[in-house]
């Protein structure tokens, strides 16, 4: 499945005539392995198991064109980063994080994107940067915590 999304990575790196390095493409790779959040330095370090020589910066230069061009999401409450569920294109995003087990549900829901935005656009609030992070419990966690009592 990884070979799968690499191969889709490229084709868009490809497309938008943007260089997609060896390094880009193992950090990529890295995010595409992971089910939930996580933190650059955990990257790095496993990022060092194929690159002995990565450095901090060398994990943020790519993560940071990760995120420029839509494959990865950054969760700031979290300070940690989350593989984009469909990347590849700018759409609208909100986050849904678990405070219990740290799961992340990532939505595309465009009503509540248009929603805020409109009423940024009324308080004469012009949008620089958006990120919807809801901290809460999933599915899960609620039912174990009910199973408890």
């Amino acid at each position: 499945m990884q070979e799968s999304l690499l191969r889709r990575a490229t084709d868009i790196c490809k497309q938008k005539r943007i260089r997609f390095t060896p390094i880009r493409q193992q950090v990529f790779l890295l995010m595409a392995e992971q089910k939930g959040a996580v933190s650059a330095y955990d990257l790095l370090e496993r990022l060092k198991q194929h690159e002995e020589n990565a450095k901090p910066p060398t994990i943020y230069r790519a993560l940071e064109f990760l995120l420029e061009n839509h494959f990865i999401h950054r969760i700031e409450s979290l300070n940690a980063y989350l593989m984009c569920a469909h990347f590849g294109c700018e759409h609208p995003m909100q986050l849904l994080i678990c405070d219990s087990c740290k799961k992340v549900i990532e939505l595309s829901d465009p009503v509540i994107d248009d929603a805020f935005a409109q009423q940024a656009k009324q308080s004469g609030f012009q949008i620089t940067n958006k990120v919807l992070e809801v901290h809460g419990f999933c599915a899960q966690c609620q039912h174990a915590s009910s199973m408890k009592v």
